[in-house]
């Protein structure tokens, strides 16, 4: 009996401290630990930063508003037209005569001599093909070639405006000035020198030349 009541006393003091024990635990983890050294720190919280109205410049580059694209690119802008693209040739043979007309208004005109008689210069519509500065000329029976200076036959300045495949005619300068408003040419349309470097100067591979009688 003895022993039997000592061993209910013990088993009694064993529950009684695992009771305890298991309170404890539970106090432990409902209150945390409220030292301030060893308190859980709290995250803090984003700060916001607003940008105040200076802040669209940048340097001295001011940025221009919203749909305001003008303040940086340029406003669109036409192309130019090219003037020589609106300049055409007419030659009239019997008045011995060429004129520059830019648009339908007349520019100026020069005097010319053309083909005589068994070699008339083309009539029709055609186009400026082949313009050379100071050009070489090679006589059409002998072959030779007579360099650029002042006995070339073309003068300083060659527009051709025709071809058949084989032979070419066109504007250029002469050294026999006096042929000059008569038919006294192979076809070609001569002008004194001068007229045929200002013509020069007027027009373009493409210009528009129109022969009328």
């Amino acid at each position: 009996m003895t022993n039997s009541g000592s061993l209910s006393k013990k088993l009694m003091a064993m529950g009684l401290s695992t009771a305890l024990l298991t309170i404890g635990i539970q106090q432990a983890t409902a209150a945390p630990v409220t030292n301030s050294n060893h308190s859980i720190p709290k995250k803090a919280a984003p700060k916001k930063i607003s940008l105040p109205q200076s802040s669209r410049t940048i340097g001295k580059l001011e940025l221009p508003p919203l749909g305001d694209k003008n303040t940086f690119l340029p406003p669109f802008q036409t192309p130019p037209v090219n003037p020589l693209q609106e300049v055409r040739l007419v030659l009239r043979l019997r008045e011995r005569r060429v004129y520059v007309y830019r648009k339908n208004e007349l520019q100026t005109s020069f005097p010319v001599a053309v083909g005589k008689d068994g070699w008339e210069t083309p009539t029709g519509n055609f186009k400026v093909m082949q313009m050379i500065r100071e050009p070489s000329w090679e006589h059409p029976w002998t072959g030779e070639v007579v360099p650029p200076g002042p006995d070339n036959p073309l003068g300083s300045r060659w527009i051709g405006f025709w071809t058949d495949g084989k032979n070419v005619i066109g504007f250029h300068g002469t050294p026999n000035p006096e042929s000059i408003g008569r038919p006294a040419s192979h076809g070609c349309v001569r002008m004194y020198d001068k007229d045929a470097q200002a013509l020069f100067e007027k027009v373009e591979v493409g210009t528009p030349v129109i022969v009328e009688p």
